[in-house]
Order: C-alpha cells, then structure tokens, then sequence
C-alpha cells in the first residue's frame, strides 16, 4: 500500500511542476502574444496579427519617440515643456495640467508612464514637433520602419478611433524597441509617485508592477473599443519577456492572462549567455603590426534561447578574415564565431579587435630584419 501511495505522489509532482511546451496557455482575450526580447523569438501567440484598438498601449509609441530624443541630446530630462490649450483640453487619463504652466521632460515621462496621462502626450507632441499631427506622423513612419504592417496611429494617446489600430505583434515590437532605451524602466517600474511638490499623487495603473515578480513595465490601455489591454513586461534571470493582451473582457481577466503567459515562458524558457563581449575569446596572429597578436571578442554579448534542460553541450566555430594585417583599430571586425548544437547554429556573433595595432614603421621593418639575420647566423 505503502508503494503504490509513493507512486501516485511522485506521478502528481512531476505532472503538477512540469509545462508542456506545446500546451496551450490560459488566455481570455481577443488576441496575445509572448515573445523573449534579446532574440525577438515568439514563445507563444494566438491571434497575433489582427489589426484590434489598443486605448492607451498607444502610448509606448509616443515614450518611444520621446527617449529617442533623450538619447540624440535634442531635450534633457530637465527640459520644460509649456501646455497649450489644446493639451489642456484632453480628458479621460489626465495629468491635470493647466494652459500656460511648464512641466519637465522628467515629470511629463511619470504622467504618461505612470498614470497614463493623455494630456501630457499632446504636450510632448506639440513640444516636440510643433503639433499633434505632425508627432502623429513620425509615429506612423517609425511603426513602418520597424516593420509594423497591422499598425496606424490617429492620436498619440490611444483614444477610440475607427481608424486608430494595431495587433499583439506589432505591440510586441514597439515594446521591445523602446525598452531597449532602458532609462524608461525609471518611469514604467514606478508603483506610487507624485508632482508638482507633491501636490499630486501618481498610482500606477499597471497592478503587475508591484505584484509579479520581475515586472518592469510596460503599459495598460482600456477604452469602450479596445477593452482592456497591456503590454506587460518582466525580467527574471536575465531573460526579458514581454506579454501582450488585447481585448480582455475585464480588467482582471487582462492581468490574468499576462501572468499566464508571462508564466509559461519563465517556466519554459532560459537564456543562456554563450560569450561575454567582456571577455576575451584568444589571440589571432597579426601581419606587419607593432605586436604579434591581438586579442579578439565577442561584438556584443552573445545569448541564446533554449527551453529549460536544453542548451548543454554547445561547441565553437571560429572564422577569421583571409588576413589579418596591421593596422587595426579597436572594434575592427575580425571573423565571426558560430555557437553550434550538433550541426545547427544557435547563435553567431561577430567577433572584434579587443585594442588597436599600429603598423610597423620602415625602421622596425629594417630592425626586424638585421635580427632575423643574425638569428640565422647564432
């Protein structure tokens, strides 16, 4: 009696710790996808690529634009943005702001981030390009230089409009692109803040924040049209995920489903690091340099999925260019390094100059010479 009790134990907990990969995961939503950010790999959809609403999801696209000037030097976090009557007129998610008063590039970020304040997007907008349309316009040009074919933007706040739509992978995109500016995970992990000297208090409508493990991000939208919606973003081990659900009935039924499938890929999935770009991989021969050799690495750091058990046993294949002669410059491109599972290729890399090598001069050349000649003769 005693057996068969251990058996059916032991037979439960490796049927209730185990996920099938191929299993389907518990979803009420018009349309989701789960995709690793490093490799873009799509761990799970269903629907994916219907063109839906998205409500304030909308507003990862206008962060997105924002960073990117951050980032080229053209505004500072510091920077005050006026508020226009136009901006001011916007109701629904609100910052509250008033015609007339400045705000910082830094305080407008927690508005939209945070407490998903349309007004504040129109602000930016009309800073930044001089107009709402003309901001409109360069989000439908960078949904189209990322390769965003299910996408159109009518406003830059997500609300309801016939012709203002994406999908689940074009979410998915957008997300991963601006999470690559990762100063915006100071604004999307805030759970509770405030501004204006405290005078108002930001809670963060993205309840996953502070109530899944890892979560970092992204954006929740709702409207009439669209019904609930998030781009739910988490970072265990490494390993970046990013969940999109659009149409959920509920609020509830919204957060449910980015927990599943955030769920189903950290349970399934691991990121493995085959080569840090910090590391140096070894020492290629070097023609007619200063120094006999040079020492190679990895361009970037060099990762690889693999479901969870997998990803043991990989080996090298290492090529360079035909000739490799002086003088390099740090971060020439040497060769490239393939990460190989039996015959096929998990990864390949690029792989660079760790320092620079000068050319010898005519009088190291001539020097050189003289020496070998007379090692000849000893």
């Amino acid at each position: 009696m005693r057996k068969i009790i251990c058996f059916f134990v032991a037979i439960f907990i490796i049927t209730s710790s185990t996920v099938c990969y191929g299993a389907a995961v518990e979803t009420n939503a018009k349309s989701v996808i789960l995709i690793e950010n490093s490799t873009g790999e799509v761990l799970y959809e269903d629907n994916a690529d219907e063109p839906l609403p998205i409500a304030s999801v909308t507003k990862i696209m206008t962060m997105l634009l924002i960073m990117e000037e951050l980032d080229n030097g053209t505004i500072e976090l510091d920077t005050m943005v006026p508020v226009s009557e136009n901006a001011m007129s916007y109701g629904g998610s609100t910052m509250f702001l008033e015609a007339g008063e400045e705000l910082s590039v830094n305080d407008m970020l927690k508005g939209i981030a945070v407490a998903s304040a349309n007004d504040g997007c129109v602000a930016m907008a009309e800073f930044l390009t001089g107009s709402e349309a003309a901001f409109i316009e360069k989000m439908n040009d960078k949904a189209k230089e990322l390769g965003m074919t299910n996408t159109h933007f009518e406003n830059t706040n997500g609300l309801d409009n016939e012709n203002h739509y994406s999908s689940a992978r074009d979410v998915s995109i957008m997300s991963k692109e601006l999470m690559k500016h990762e100063k915006i995970f100071d604004y999307t992990t805030i759970w509770t803040d405030s501004l204006r000297d405290g005078k108002f208090e930001l809670a963060n409508t993205n309840k996953l924040i502070r109530f899944y493990d890892g979560a970092n991000g992204l954006k929740t939208g709702s409207t009439s049209m669209a019904l609930c919606c998030i781009s739910a973003a988490a970072k265990r081990d490494n390993m970046q995920l990013t969940a999109v659900v659009l149409g959920a009935p509920t609020s509830d039924e919204r957060f449910k489903s980015a927990r599943n499938l955030l769920d189903y890929g950290f349970a399934n999935y691991s990121i493995n690091l085959l080569a840090s770009k910090s590391d140096e991989i070894e020492r290629v021969p070097v023609e007619k340099g200063v120094q006999q050799d040079v020492g190679v690495s990895t361009e970037e750091d060099c990762t690889a999925l693999f479901k969870r058990g997998e990803g043991e046993g990989i080996t090298r294949d290492i090529t360079y260019n035909e000739s490799i002669v002086a003088p390099i410059n740090k971060g020439d491109i040497l060769g490239t390094i393939k990460f190989m599972s039996g015959n096929e290729c998990v990864k390949e890399c690029k792989l660079v100059a760790n320092e620079d090598v000068a050319k010898k001069g005519l009088g190291v050349i001539i020097k050189d010479f003289f020496l070998s000649i007379l090692g000849d003769i000893l």
